[in-house]
Order: structure tokens, then sequence, then C-alpha cells
């Protein structure tokens, strides 16, 4: 009951930040927001008793990309919007039918799976998937050359932006 209760306090959390990164109109406010729903993430990967995985998201995640995406916001010197005429003042009539979607298929969803519960001891005899060691066997033995292409890429990333920001300053 305890579990619940904080799952859903987590949960509103992270629908609120959610919901401050779209309204919020400075860049800056929406990626820190972001970092709040990262936050909630994290803490629920904690209650599943994801300790690694928590862990993980917080610090590359929460900490590392959310670092670089403010540093890029700063780099570009993003203002707030301009009073403009909006040319998508009506787009909003759109979110009606796919708010009224995305709230079918949770509901279709919750009851699903209420409906096909499984018991607590058959989810104890599942493998543990979610520990560091499994979780570091299968990223340097199966998935390898996808990390190592991943750090080149970051590296790539960095050096662009390097280059771009030496760029302005000529």
């Amino acid at each position: 009951m305890m579990e619940q209760a904080f799952f859903l306090i987590l949960a509103a959390f992270a629908v609120g930040a959610a919901l401050s990164v779209i309204i919020q109109r400075s860049p800056i406010y929406s990626a820190f927001s972001l970092i709040g729903v990262m936050a909630c993430l994290a803490a629920t990967y904690i209650m599943l008793k994801a300790q690694f995985l928590g862990a993980v998201q917080l610090i590359v995640y929460a900490g590392a990309i959310m670092v670089l995406f403010v540093f890029v916001i700063m780099l570009l010197n993003v203002r707030k919007e301009e009073n403009t005429l909006d040319k998508h003042r009506y787009l909003w009539l759109l979110a009606l039918p796919f708010a009224a979607t995305l709230i079918v298929e949770v509901l279709y969803t919750i009851l699903k799976v209420t409906s096909d519960f499984t018991s607590l001891p058959e989810m104890a005899k599942r493998p543990i998937i979610g520990d560091s060691q499994s979780i570091g066997y299968g990223l340097f033995t199966s998935y390898l050359m996808p990390f190592e292409l991943t750090s080149i890429l970051i590296l790539l990333a960095i050096v662009g932006s390097v280059i771009l920001a030496r760029r302005e300053k000529e």
C-alpha cells in the first residue's frame, strides 16, 4: 500500500514536471523541468529494485545529458519568444482527439494489466536483469560494438560543438 502511494506521488510529480517542460517559455526552465522528470523516473527505478538503473538514470541523463542541453542552450544564447503572430493558434483543436485517444489507451492498458496480473511468488522466480553484473556482461559482450560506436558519436558531437563555438568568436 505504501509503495502504491509513493508511486502515485512520483507519477504526479513526473506528469507535472513534463507539463512544465511543455508550458515553460524559457528553454532553461524547460531543461530544469526535464531534470525533474528524469529524477522521478530514477526514483521509480529504485522503487522497482533496479538501483543500478536508477543511479545511471540520475548520473547519465539528469546529470551529463542535461548539463549538455543547458550548455548548448546557453551557447546558442536563446532568448524568450518575441510577441509575433502565432501561425498555429488553432493547432490546439488537434490536441482534443489525441488526448481522448491517449486516455482510452491508458484505460485499456490499465484494465488489461490488472486482469493479467501474475502472482508475486511467480514473479519472484524470474531472473534478475536489473543488476550491474548482468548489465555489464551484456554491454561488454553482445553490445560492445554499439557501445563503442556511441562513444565515438558523442566524441564527434563534442568536437563539433567546440568548432561551432570557436567559429562564432572569429
